[in-house]
């Protein structure tokens, strides 16, 4: 079924899709659209501030663009994109502090730009060649999660270790911490993200919940897993929502710098539901002409969150054309990176698997490496016998 904007306010089947209540401060057509709440978490962005955001979205499309020619040339194991969800990934992910930690699970690769983090890196996992590819502690963006909702609940405890160990509430903005967990729709349909909640809720944990309603879990769309906006839960758990455009990069910024702030000063959890959509398939191994209409592909794709802030650049005439050239480069410069990068990745030892099991050294561990080491030597002893009684 396709959705135009009228269908979305008023299909009695669509509940979970009404755009009413989103938070927008650029409309589809780059707009700025006045907000009595936020307006003030962006008046500090000036000129320069938003053509870094665009150069992010730009930068992260040309990464997922990159990555998705990897896999179909048989590069990457598996792919998931980003694609049509770069403004609720830089924008939330540029209202982060230094010292807030992120849990993503594994389409966040936005967000992993904010950070700081390599993204070719991101494709170490998607390649096979180890379980991450950075240092979760140096850019407090943990390793990806591939199960399902699982990570809420470790954002939860790691929110409530931040609180245990006093940096919430200190007035401090070097100090105070904040946790964010980043999910889909499909997996507030998982009890670990309702146990997160729960736990969230009755500790006060400092940690905003991020879910990117992006319509589709794989081929699920969301009319069959809620009745009501996603974000209408949380006030059931006795956690504050609010529900923001996720194509509006200014308005996810605006919204999750308030529930941060929140969560630092000691206020507790948030839950928000960026409204947005996946204007790619679920991964690489996945068809979505098979499940969803092309109108509604194209009613989103007018939607597009990067040509949203083009245009409100256009518009307000702070988009030269030097800087366009400059990151038209800069975009090929990155994928041509991403190609000799992935490309020159080594196979990994297979006495690897038994690094980083647990912080520190492990008898069973230990025990199991020796144990691996011995069965590979044996083969290596028995090619030698055979080899030997060959020439004799």
């Amino acid at each position: 079924m396709s959705h135009t904007a009228d269908d979305l306010r008023t299909d009695a089947q669509a509940g979970p899709l009404t755009t009413d209540g989103l938070v927008q401060l650029l409309d589809p057509d780059g707009n700025r659209v006045p907000h009595p709440q936020y307006d003030e978490r962006v008046a500090h962005l000036d000129a320069d501030a938003l053509r870094a955001l665009y150069r992010d979205m730009v930068l992260v499309r040309r990464f997922d663009v990159e990555a998705t020619a990897l896999q179909r040339q048989g590069e990457l194991a598996l792919f998931a994109q980003a694609l049509g969800q770069e403004a609720a990934q830089v924008g939330s992910g540029r209202a982060l502090a230094a010292q807030d930690h992120v849990f993503p699970s594994y389409r966040e690769h936005g967000v992993a730009h904010t950070r700081g983090v390599e993204l070719t890196d991101v494709l170490r996992l998607f390649r096979g060649v180890d379980h991450g590819g950075w240092d979760p502690t140096a850019h407090g963006f943990h390793l990806y999660t591939l199960v399902i909702g699982s990570h809420a609940l470790h954002a939860t405890g790691y929110a409530m270790g931040v609180q245990r160990d006093g940096a919430v509430g200190t007035g401090d903005p070097q100090r105070d911490t904040a946790v964010v967990a980043y999910f889909g729709d499909g997996a507030t349909s998982q009890g670990d993200v309702s146990e997160g909640l729960v736990f969230a809720a009755v500790n006060q944990a400092p940690v905003v919940f991020f879910c990117q309603n992006n319509q589709w879990a794989i081929s699920e769309p969301t009319t069959l897993q809620a009745r009501v906006p996603i974000a209408d839960r949380a006030p059931g758990f006795g956690i504050p929502s609010v529900r923001v455009d996720g194509n509006d990069v200014l308005a996810s910024y605006a919204v999750t710098a308030e529930a941060l702030e929140r969560a630092r000063s000691g206020g507790g959890p948030t839950f928000i539901e960026a409204f947005t959509y996946r204007m790619g398939a679920h991964t690489t191994s996945d068809d979505p002409s098979r499940y969803r209409p092309a109108e509604q592909e194209e009613y989103w794709r007018r939607r597009d969150p990067i040509d949203r802030l083009r245009a409100h650049l256009e518009q307000t005439r702070e988009l030269p054309q030097e800087f366009v050239d400059a990151l038209a480069a800069e975009a090929d410069a990155l994928g041509e990176h991403i190609r000799t990068t992935v490309r020159a990745m080594g196979r990994p030892s297979p006495a690897s698997m038994f690094e980083h099991v647990y912080a520190t050294p492990h008898s069973v561990v230990d025990a199991e490496r020796a144990w691996f080491q011995q069965y590979e030597a044996s083969f290596l002893e028995g090619h030698g016998q055979h080899g030997e009684g060959s020439a004799r």
